[in-house]
């Protein structure tokens, strides 16, 4: 067995450059509750495939070396041993029904100090929620615990560490990860229980650990009953703060949560449906033009670009000129980056094509683009060295020269990327709508053929999940009036849906982010007109922080369910408290009536909508520039 743990250091170290190129941050939480040394069993989340475990090793606090359980059969060969356990993996034999052999080298880690990385839910999944813990992490802190006993083996007794890895946008390049570490869980709690000589003592106690573990998880993550309160809470949150950096990463769960919770209440406001509808239509037709609300906010489009402005030709080619000028500087804005982006343009390429083979399966995307981005640095950078040291003549100096040069090209080029990468979205986008609001009315896409695109996406389900189990958890912290019943949705149907273009598409999307924007304004307006009496749904960790809990009274119905569980319980929060929260935090809650302004929005009544096309009369009247400082116009104004 090899100690030195050689090769985990170094896939460690790659996966460090991996996470720091791919994420713009990885924001850890709560770090300074776990321990420096002594026995851990790490608990995490997995709903990003490899990318979990490259950043729970690559950020662990205190830089802690994480084991991995591997199936102890690959352990027989003894050069593939060596690998796997200098990598920091250990053997687990599943095929054993006795959990001191099945869980042996465990135990072996354990008893020396060293930390146990868990995913508890079994299988990378995309779900709005949370949707299985399953047992094995609390078998093996109890089983360690009882071996530890009988072995007297001294030191500090194991605890579960709890995990919650969070992405902004988990297969989206230049996003931030939050990883957020719950309080330490004891086994003192639980040991006696387990330890008893009464059946089942055992599996009930390791029942009541799981749900401890479940609990953490989920007070850690975002979770929602279904995709459409899950896309509301998205987009809306979005339209909160346009800039998509401005929320501190700290806040991120808690204010995602908060939104979910509010947009699962149901009964918040009277037109509700209404408003979900708009957020959802505009959500959709995001998806399907790749674009998104914080680039669309911050387009560089003058008003004398409009054409529905009143602006002479000499004018208006002036300030297209100007966007020009601006695109231009945006491609040139750094000569020498032009190189570096050039150098790793394969890099993007590839990563592109990764993503696309698996484009039914959200959680496989990042790590897609992150092994075929990698793959192809690899082969990059060494082709790149040799190149520059062969101008070098094969010096000494020369290869010293030329390896800082490939280590200067990638590290300004990622330093620089999110700069770049945003101003040259902001460019493509404003040629882009540019082109749609500019082509004749005539080609724009008909209600009919739009439906397709007013619908969002939603993944496909993982038939690695266990359904019996997602519902029956009594600690899903989802808001108790909202149902939860997957099982009961129809079978989705994930299908890829072509790019409209730009010239028909476009109208539409700063229509729906019009309507969109208005819808969310007067959701708001309306939760503060209600007063202190409305309440809003809350999750249970979030309604005993900034509300209150009910019990809910138990019905015939629930006398079979487990004895041990806890009593139903229902979370609330005052609307005006949540849009306090909200508006504290750096949401644009009162602005949003004025938040287009400078934008072009639809003027469209319906009326219009219905007869568009019909006649050359106002062919371009449907899309008109709401100068800055004037305020929303509306038709009737």
């Amino acid at each position: 067995m090899s100690d030195s743990k050689a090769l985990h250091l170094i896939i460690r170290r790659v996966a460090d450059w991996s996470i720091w190129s791919f994420f713009t941050e990885v924001r850890v939480i709560g770090g300074e509750d776990v321990p420096r040394d002594g026995p851990l069993i790490v608990t995490a989340t997995h709903h990003n495939m490899m990318i979990d475990p490259a950043i729970l090793s690559s950020s662990f606090p205190h830089r802690r070396v994480l084991h991995y359980w591997s199936k102890a059969s690959l352990f027989a060969n003894p050069v593939l041993r060596w690998i796997l356990y200098s990598s920091g993996n250990i053997p687990v034999d599943r095929k054993s029904k006795d959990r001191q052999i099945l869980f042996r080298g465990t135990f072996d880690a354990l008893a020396r100090g060293d930390a146990v990385a868990l995913f508890p839910e079994g299988t990378s999944y995309t779900e709005p929620r949370i949707m299985q813990v399953k047992d094995g992490a609390a078998w093996a802190a109890l089983e360690y615990t009882k071996w530890a006993a009988e072995n007297g083996v001294k030191g500090p007794a194991v605890k579960i560490i709890p995990a919650a890895i969070v992405y902004t946008n988990k297969s989206k390049y230049r996003s931030s990860v939050i990883m957020k570490f719950g309080e330490p869980i004891s086994m003192d709690e639980y040991k006696e229980q387990f330890f008893s000589g009464l059946e089942g003592a055992p599996r009930a106690a390791v029942k009541r650990l799981t749900r401890a573990i479940e609990r953490e998880l989920v007070e850690a993550t975002v979770n929602a009953p279904d995709w459409n309160t899950l896309y509301s809470a998205r987009m809306a949150r979005d339209l909160l703060w346009e800039d998509e950096r401005s929320i501190d990463l700290d806040e991120f769960i808690t204010i995602s949560q908060t939104l979910v919770d509010l947009f699962s209440t149901t009964d918040a406001t009277p037109h509700f449906s209404t408003v979900r509808r708009h957020l959802l239509g505009y959500y959709s037709l995001l998806q399907s033009t790749n674009l998104t609300n914080s680039v669309l906010s911050s387009l560089p489009l003058p008003p004398t670009l409009s054409p529905s402005h009143p602006t002479p030709l000499p004018s208006r080619l002036l300030t297209l000129s100007i966007l020009i000028r601006d695109t231009l500087a945006a491609l040139i804005r750094l000569p020498f980056f032009l190189f570096p982006l050039l150098l790793h343009a394969p890099v993007y390429i590839m990563g592109r094509i990764g993503a696309r083979l698996v484009e039914h399966e959200e959680e496989t995307q990042a790590q897609n683009k992150a092994v075929f981005g990698l793959l192809s640095c690899m082969m990059i950078y060494p082709a790149t060295f040799w190149a520059l040291w062969a101008m070098f003549w094969y010096t000494g100096t020369g290869a010293l020269v030329a390896a800082f040069i490939v280590w200067a090209f990638a590290y300004y080029h990622t330093r620089l990327i999110n700069d770049i990468y945003m101003n040259l979205k902001r460019v493509i986008a404003a040629w882009r709508v540019l082109v749609g609001v500019w082509a004749p009315r005539r080609w724009e896409l008909s209600l009919s053929a739009l439906s397709q695109y007013t619908t969002p996406l939603v993944p496909p389900e993982n038939p690695w999940i266990d359904k019996s189990r997602t519902n029956s958890s009594s600690t899903s912290d989802t808001p108790r009036s909202v149902p939860t019943q997957f099982s009961d949705e129809p079978p989705v149907k994930f299908a890829r849906r072509r790019r409209p273009s730009s010239r028909r598409i476009m109208r539409h999307l700063l229509r729906a982010r019009g309507e969109a924007v208005k819808a969310l304004a007067g959701f708001f307006a309306t939760l503060e007109e209600s007063g202190d009496a409305k309440a809003v749904n809350a999750s249970i960790h979030l309604a005993e922080r900034f509300g209150w809990v009910e019990e809910i009274p138990p019905t015939s119905s629930d006398n079979s369910v487990n004895d041990e569980a806890s009593p139903d319980v229902k979370g609330y929060r005052q609307a005006r408290e949540v849009i306090a929260f909200l508006r504290a935090r750096g949401a644009k809650v009162a602005t949003l009536d004025r938040q287009i302004e400078g934008d072009w929005v639809s003027a469209l009544s319906s009326e219009e909508e219905g007869t568009a096309g019909d006649s050359d009369k106002g062919e371009d009247e449907d899309v008109v520039w709401v100068p800055s400082g004037s305020g929303l116009k509306h038709e009737d104004d």
